[in-house]
């Protein structure tokens, strides 16, 4: 027989005749092998190699074959493991494949039989990592592709987020309201190796600060009457997973000492309590404010944000990305049909169209609010613009103002209209990234996300969506 694959392969038998007549056969035929007579040589083995195979006579001189299969599957799981058993003794071979043997074979051993066994084990080996190949791929786009988006911003973000996914860093996404943070945070969960533990959600803007602290941290002590009170917090249930606090800007000076403690020693407290409380915790922290301009303000510490600006995501606007709505769009008319047993094909040009040219200041959460409620109340096979609300169907683009309105307008309004000209060119040289806009112009960043509030200054509006 022609050996298609080979493989490193450790050989157990007390007996001579056994253990060498199978070393010799398997050696002939391009395989790897090293033998061994006991359970302890088996380990002492394994601590300078590792095996594909393990081949064991369930009959040793000086220990159990059961135990040292146990061992095996329990300590090298990557290992396989084939028994060698006598007449008479199918009990054990049973228990053998319930305690994780892959296969059993009858002494004596037919060398053809073996080979035949092995060649088997291997491909079954080899499928095996093909389909845990497989099966990672397709949890790395599972949990993706619930964030809908083929825009380069989107782009460059999913990479930011595979690339940092499997880390222990703490990561800080920046967004406004509605843009799916909380969506971002769970694919980095699912995609790290803390994707079988907790993730657990808590948003800092919901709660009065006394009671949040209890929330998180839990309480040893009732706040109303002072009495013990034992509430353990959602930190100890995210122990080895992942803790996502949103709204991060919400949080009280008091908790923001407790988060920079945690940050950096991976203990705290709960309220009331004095005794420490070590979690393994991936933090991710959310906000849809400007944390350094509230540094700026005395409103957010430095040493917590300095902490937490490790590695930031900017979550995209959805006005930032219009392209993506015909792909949201879609995909929630979709969504929608099987939850309210209906068949909406798709959605007018017109409709389309009115939908891209609208602001979204609630985003893709107002979006899908909005692609439900169409779906819902369409009357024919198409969302037209009549399904619309009247909020969007009235919406009206940015005109530029004309000569007329220039005429009329006062010095300030003349003198403000050159600087937010230069801002706008600024931005559109930059690929509207505020940081570099930023830094050519020589300004920082808040002085900019003021200046473009201030002159309304927005992609959407400069850029009609026609």
């Amino acid at each position: 027989m022609h050996t298609t694959r080979t493989a490193s392969i450790l050989v157990v038998a007390g007996e001579d005749k056994i253990r060498f007549g199978i070393t010799e056969s398997l050696k002939k035929r391009g395989h790897r092998v090293d033998c061994a007579l006991d359970s302890q040589d088996v380990v002492e083995r394994n601590a300078k190699f590792s095996f594909d195979l393990v081949i064991t006579d369930l009959t040793l001189r000086t220990s159990d074959g059961l135990e040292l299969v146990e061992w095996t599957v329990k300590k090298h799981p990557e290992t396989t493991v084939i028994i060698l058993t006598s007449h008479g003794t199918f009990d054990a071979a049973v228990e053998a494949m319930r305690k994780g043997a892959h296969e059993y074979l009858t002494k004596p051993v037919v060398d053809e039989e073996l080979e035949l066994v092995i060649q088997r084990t291997l491909k079954h080996r080899e499928i095996e990592d093909e389909n845990r190949t497989l099966r990672a791929q397709l949890g790395k786009q599972k949990s993706l592709s619930k964030i809908i988006g083929s825009d380069d911003r989107m782009t460059k973000m999913f990479a930011v987020i595979e690339s940092v996914a499997d880390t222990r860093t703490t990561i800080l996404i920046s967004g406004e309201s509605g843009t799916g943070k909380s969506m971002t945070a769970r694919a980095i969960h699912q995609l790290s190796h803390r994707r079988e533990k907790p993730f657990i959600e808590l948003s800092c803007g919901t709660l009065p600060a006394t009671l949040l602290e209890a929330d998180l941290f839990g309480s040893e002590t009732d706040s109303t009457s002072g009495a013990p009170f034992d509430m353990p917090g959602k930190l100890l249930r995210a122990d080895g997973g992942t803790l996502f606090l949103n709204e991060i800007s919400a949080a009280s000076p008091s908790l923001q000492a407790k988060l920079l403690h945690l940050l950096q020693t991976r203990e705290f407290e709960s309220v009331g309590g004095n005794q420490s409380h070590h979690v393994d915790v991936r933090m991710i922290l959310a906000t849809n404010q400007d944390l350094e301009a509230m540094v700026e303000r005395g409103e957010f510490r430095q040493d917590l944000f300095d902490r937490i600006n490790v590695i930031t995501i900017d979550q995209p606007s959805l006005r930032e990305r219009s392209g993506d709505i015909p792909l949201l769009v879609d995909h929630y008319i979709r969504v929608f049909n099987d939850k309210n047993h209906k068949q909406v094909e798709g959605i007018s040009e017109e409709a389309l169209s009115v939908m891209q040219r609208y602001e979204w200041p609630g985003n893709v959460r107002e979006l899908v609010n909005i692609t439900e409620r169409a779906v819902v109340l369409a009357r024919s096979s198409l969302i037209t613009i009549t399904d619309l609300p009247e909020a969007i169907r009235e919406n009206r683009s940015y005109r530029p103002p004309s000569a007329e309105d220039l005429e009329n307008c006062s010095l300030k309004e003349a003198l403000a209209n050159p600087e937010r000209h230069l801002i706008i060119e600024a931005l559109d040289a930059n690929g509207w990234n505020r940081q570099k806009t930023a830094e050519a112009l020589g300004i920082n960043r808040t002085t900019l996300y003021k200046k473009m509030k201030k002159y309304n200054i927005r992609y959407e509006l400069e850029h009609n969506f026609k």
